[in-house]
């Protein structure tokens, strides 16, 4: 017989048509047996404890995406999340609605954010040349290779949880450029470069901080970090290099391959670009204070002993793979 046990389930509400629409947590107690996911648990409180939570799922398979919320302060998908996996008993779970959107009421969040985003995306493929005259086969490796990007169910669990988004909701996110991704690296599709002209821009693939938490979220493997690293090489390879993006990544290649380690002061000046004259004036006040402070890099290349030894794995990495 499945072992019964009482669950503590702190989770978020909010009613914004109530006479103090604050948010709050109320706790729950609520009779779990051991095979219940998260979601199993909010239904079951729903059904039996309180009509008014409100929270929104669907195909309880993994599948549809509906029910993205904060678990312990991680986004996951609670269809597919089990209830022992977050919990112990004694301890308490908490269950928010998803990061980085509005909140509607309770465990309900507003994705017109999200979706807006989406959309930024042109969703169709745009080959060029002559119209084909029969189908276009594409490898089968370059699909086999997409498959992985063409996973994502929209579930918003990267947005939720992205730390570039919750400083600047003018980032395009990684869902969308994973979208994006699915596009620029599609044989059939003609409009590389144009492509990343657009992505290139302010608040695309040259924002992401890489803190990986979108890999880490992300239900269904998509890695959309890994996809906007590619991207800027793809970029850079197509003559997009005139970005403190492009620069900066330049700039930390170059020091390495030069001196063995990184030289921070250079980076910086050579990723604001070094005949950018009002950059470089702008970024003098943060000068002046690290070097009162005595935390400005000296701007010389430090010497290491194992300086050959850094430069022949760099000299190595740019040989053509076999």
């Amino acid at each position: 017989m499945p072992e019964t046990l009482i669950a503590n389930l702190k989770v978020q509400r909010y009613d914004p048509e109530s006479d103090n629409p604050e948010v709050y947590y109320q706790d729950y107690e609520v009779e779990v047996e051991d095979w219940f996911t998260v979601l199993d648990a909010l239904i079951k409180i729903r059904e039996e404890i309180d009509g008014t939570l409100s929270l929104r799922c669907a195909c309880r398979a993994s599948i549809c995406g509906s029910c993205a919320m904060r678990v312990n302060g991680e986004a996951k998908l609670v269809c597919k999340t089990r209830l022992d996996s977050v919990w112990s008993p004694g301890e308490s779970v908490t269950i928010d609605p998803p990061g980085n959107m509005p909140v509607i009421t309770d465990l309900v969040a507003d994705f017109k954010p999200f979706w807006d985003k989406v959309r930024q995306v042109d969703p169709y493929m745009q080959p060029t040349g002559p119209v084909p005259t029969a189908e276009y086969l594409a490898p089968n490796k370059d699909m086999v290779h997409l498959a992985g990007v063409m996973n994502c169910i929209m579930c918003g669990a990267c947005v939720s949880d992205c730390t570039v988004l919750e400083v600047d909701d003018r980032f395009i996110g990684p869902a969308a450029l994973a979208k994006a991704y699915r596009f620029v690296a599609d044989p059939r599709d003609g409009k590389k470069k144009e492509r990343l002209g657009v992505l290139n821009d302010d608040t695309g693939i040259w924002d992401c901080t890489r803190c990986m938490q979108c890999v880490e979220v992300c239900p269904k493997d998509v890695d959309p970090m890994g996809r906007i690293m590619v991207m800027r090489d793809m970029a850079m390879e197509e003559g997009f290099t005139n970005t403190s993006g492009a620069r900066h990544t330049e700039s930390f290649y170059n020091s390495v391959k030069r001196s063995g380690r990184l030289n921070e002061t250079r980076l910086a000046i050579e990723s604001m670009g070094v005949l950018n004259i009002p950059g470089q004036i702008s970024m003098a006040p943060v000068g002046v204070k690290a070097l009162i402070k005595g935390k400005l890099p000296n701007p010389l290349d430090h010497k290491i002993p194992s300086k050959a030894a850094v430069k022949k794995i760099v000299e190595h990495s740019e040989e053509p793979s076999k």
